[in-house]
C-alpha cells in the first residue's frame, strides 16, 4: 500500500487539499533551477532555487532529501490568484526557514526553523505569490526581514 501526503492550502474561501494518493512516498527529484535575489538591509544574497510548479512536486516538495546545499533551496508558486496557504513539515527530515512571498515580491513572513516531520499548520497570514524553503537558519545569517524583496522569474 502506497503513502498518502497531503499538502494543505489554505484558500480564501475555505479549506482546499492536495493530495497524491496512493502514490509511494518517494522525494522529488532534481527540479529545474532558477536564480532568486533577497535583499536585506541593501545587500542581495544570490540563490540557486529549484521550482515546484506541479501538484505533485509541490505536494512532495523537500520530503525524505537528507542534505540541500548553502546557497539553495526551493520555490512554490503559488496558482493565481495570490491567497493565503499554509505548509507542514511531514516526511521532511531537514529544518528549514519557509519564507512566504506576497505578490509585490517582498517578503510577507519568515517561519524559522520549521520542525522536521511536524504536522503543524505554518501559515502564510495573507494572500501569497510563492513560498521558499532555504535551510534552517539562513534567513537569520543574511538577516531577512519582513517587507524585504525577493527577486525571481518562475514562468
Amino acid at each position: 500500500m502506497g503513502w498518502r501526503r497531503a499538502a494543505l492550502v489554505v484558500v480564501a474561501m475555505g479549506w482546499a487539499t492536495i493530495s497524491v494518493a496512493d502514490e509511494p512516498l518517494v522525494a522529488n527529484p532534481p527540479l529545474p533551477t532558477i536564480s532568486l535575489t533577497l535583499t536585506s538591509k541593501g545587500k542581495p544574497h544570490r540563490y540557486t532555487v529549484e521550482v515546484a510548479k506541479t501538484t505533485v512536486e509541490q505536494a512532495r516538495g523537500l520530503m525524505l532529501r537528507k542534505v540541500m546545499g548553502r546557497g539553495h533551496g526551493m520555490l512554490f508558486p503559488v496558482a493565481a490568484p495570490p491567497h493565503d496557504v499554509s505548509f507542514w513539515m511531514e516526511g521532511t527530515y531537514l529544518p528549514l526557514d519557509i519564507i512566504f512571498i506576497a505578490p509585490d515580491h517582498r517578503v510577507r513572513r519568515i517561519a524559522a526553523n520549521a520542525v522536521p516531520f511536524s504536522k503543524a499548520d505554518i501559515p502564510a497570514g495573507g494572500p501569497t505569490a510563492a513560498v521558499l524553503e532555504l535551510n534552517a537558519g539562513e534567513a537569520a545569517r543574511i538577516g531577512l526581514q519582513p517587507g524585504d524583496l525577493v527577486d525571481y522569474t518562475a514562468d
